[in-house]
């Protein structure tokens, strides 16, 4: 990782935190509709991925984008920017045998690094949910999703810097061996959220000083109401447990 590049990130989370939430939303609707716009561009670097990737592989259709599914993809971005603001938010307040009143608000975390999974739609649910909540980020997505996920950022890239984001406020990580730098930038990320194994998440969470907002194995339940088919229902119930 280049340090200079994420001294820039870090300068440009303490502009982000400065913007109102009107602007934030304006800026997700103005760059939902780039994803639009620029669709050509995208589906063909798409395209380039799935050449390379066997159509029978379960991440193909996972990886493929079409015209719908784009729309899809900034429907949910402007989605987002309907939602209330989650930063200012009063959690708690306490007053002190001493008159201090003691409160605890939502803020942002500043710089979020997030290793997520090969599939285009995840790249732009994450900008948009820390561009909404205040936060710059360094992305990194699997190699499958390559060239998408170059075609996506920047188009998210160039119209949130049009539309007032700061410069530098989100980075993409290409190389996987920029991993491992990452987890040695302690000084100018404040979250990391790894996305995968657990394996692969135990071992962000041993090989770094960022605070990991990981997860371990999660307990699965499958709830049948008593007026579902039980025919239909067995055959899910032994998927979801077999797989």
């Amino acid at each position: 990782m280049n340090n200079e590049l994420l001294q820039h990130t870090l300068a440009a989370s303490r502009q982000l935190v400065t913007l109102d939430d009107a602007t934030i939303n304006r800026i997700l609707i103005d760059t939902a509709s780039a994803l639009l716009t620029r669709q050509a561009e995208v589906l063909a670097a798409n395209v380039e991925d799935l050449s390379r990737m066997d159509p029978a592989n379960p991440k193909y259709d996972r990886l493929k984008l079409t015209e719908e599914r784009l729309a899809g993809i900034a429907g949910d971005m402007k989605n987002v920017a309907s939602l209330p603001s989650p930063l200012g938010k009063l959690l708690s307040e306490t007053t002190r045998p001493n008159g201090m009143v003691i409160r605890k608000m939502t803020v942002p975390f500043g710089v979020i690094g997030v290793i997520f999974e090969s599939r285009p739609d995840a790249l732009v649910q994450i900008a948009s949910l820390c561009i909404k909540s205040g936060n710059c980020i360094i992305l990194k997505g699997g190699s499958e999703a390559k060239h998408t996920n170059r075609a996506l950022f920047d188009v998210i890239y160039d119209a949130c810097i049009k539309a007032g984001l700061p410069e530098h406020f989100a980075v993409l990580i290409e190389d996987r061996a920029e991993i491992g730098e990452l987890l040695k930038c302690h000084d100018y990320v404040d979250l990391l959220i790894p996305r995968g194994s657990n394996q692969f998440v135990q071992y962000i969470m041993e090989n770094s000083k960022i605070p990991v907002m990981g997860h371990a194995d999660g307990i699965c339940h499958v709830y049948v109401d008593g007026a579902a088919s039980i025919e239909k229902a067995i055959p899910i119930i032994i998927d979801s447990k077999t797989q």
